[in-house]
């Protein structure tokens, strides 16, 4: 019923599938084969509302056409007939919310399949030492009663108390077996999950709270070791700007470009991290302050460096360059006092003109 009324919506006048050939030759294609009909309706709607054929706006239309995301095909309905723009950053929004949604009840579907897979476990095991108990006992009862038998129905009913008991046994191992395989099926999804919930999927890098678990970690081990310790923020200068005027997918791709700079000053002792919006976070350890200055200015110059260009419409964005603020751990109190003067080092470094690097309390570098 969505699919319909968003085809009714969105197929255009002019469709460019339907305009070359003979129309009623391709109608009666499209009728016998659904991905000619999906891609027909995916094309109409990309072209009649403008928007750029990427990776992000296809997903999110065969998502919406293809019945894999109703609530996403009834959103674009309903903003269709109320006469609304739909732009990239929109459908990206509802998409990616949707995506967030599903996110975010997966580890609740996790859970219940664990419950599940650890009674299924439970009731196996307890199958499988009843059948032990209750052999064990039933051939304890023939070992008594051998005395009292005649050797041969002795040896006859042992021989198949000895069979029952193997088949059962079989029978259990088999059901441990599977419990077993489950669990295991299981345990690997519950990482796979773990991973992704740490994963920042635009950039590819780890997210906000994969970082503060490595903070809290290095802050102890570098405790113990009486090992240097810093921590800074890096921010995209006028991200905003570049946003409002070359679009989001361009700022999207900037962040990834960003984001692969920082990935290679990181190391064992560095590590990077995308904290949220435009904001990184870089934690260095076991090198001193000037050397963690130096490892920044390295990527921020490298980043400076290049002039890219919007691969839409040609038009240059130009240079691209980040500001930080680097702090000393060690001077703070604790983590979050030395986040905070991170933080307020590169508010610093904005105020005095951007594409910088400011240790607190230190100066400029």
């Amino acid at each position: 019923m969505v699919y319909r009324l968003m085809e009714g919506i969105f197929r255009s006048r002019a469709d460019p599938i339907q305009a070359s050939g003979d129309g009623h030759a391709l109608a009666g294609d499209l009728a016998e084969d659904p991905r000619r009909e999906l891609l027909a309706s995916i094309s109409s709607f990309i072209l009649q509302h403008d928007l750029a054929v990427n990776a992000e706006n296809l997903a999110a239309a065969c998502s919406a056409f293809s019945g894999a995301a109703p609530w996403l095909a009834r959103s674009i309905a309903a903003r269709a007939q109320a006469g609304e723009p739909i732009t990239g950053s929109w459908l990206k929004a509802q998409h990616t919310g949707e995506a967030s949604q599903r996110e975010r009840e997966a580890p609740f579907r996790l859970a219940e399949e664990l419950d599940r897979s650890l009674r299924a476990f439970v009731r196996n095991s307890g199958s499988a030492r009843n059948v032990t108990t209750k052999l064990g006992l039933e051939l304890g009862r023939h070992v008594d009663q051998l005395d009292e038998i005649h050797p041969a129905v002795a040896t006859s009913s042992l021989a198949a108390l000895v069979e029952e008991m193997a088949e059962r046994t079989r029978w259990a191992e088999m059901q441990l077996r599977e419990s077993e395989k489950e669990a295991e099926e299981l345990r690997l999804r519950l990482d796979r999950a773990r991973t992704d919930a740490e994963r920042d999927h635009l950039t590819g890098l780890p997210n906000r709270r994969a970082f503060e678990f490595v903070f809290k970690r290095q802050y102890e081990e570098a405790k113990t070791a009486r090992e240097a310790l810093s921590v800074a923020f890096c921010d995209v200068d006028r991200f905003k700007d570049i946003n409002d005027r070359h679009g989001h997918d361009a700022g999207d791709r900037i962040l990834k470009f960003i984001a692969e700079t920082l990935s290679r000053i990181s190391d064992n002792n560095c590590h990077v991290a995308r904290h949220g919006g435009e904001e990184f976070v870089v934690l260095f350890r076991g090198y001193g302050l000037d050397e963690a200055a130096d490892k920044l200015n390295g990527a921020r110059e490298e980043l400076a460096a290049r002039k890219l260009v919007n691969r839409h419409t040609d038009e240059p964005i130009g240079q691209i360059s980040f500001s930080a603020g680097l702090a000393d751990v060690w001077r703070y109190p604790g983590r979050q006092e030395a986040l905070r003067a991170a933080d307020d080092a590169l508010l610093c470094a904005k105020r005095s003109g951007r594409n910088r690097v400011i240790i607190a309390e230190a100066g400029t570098q």
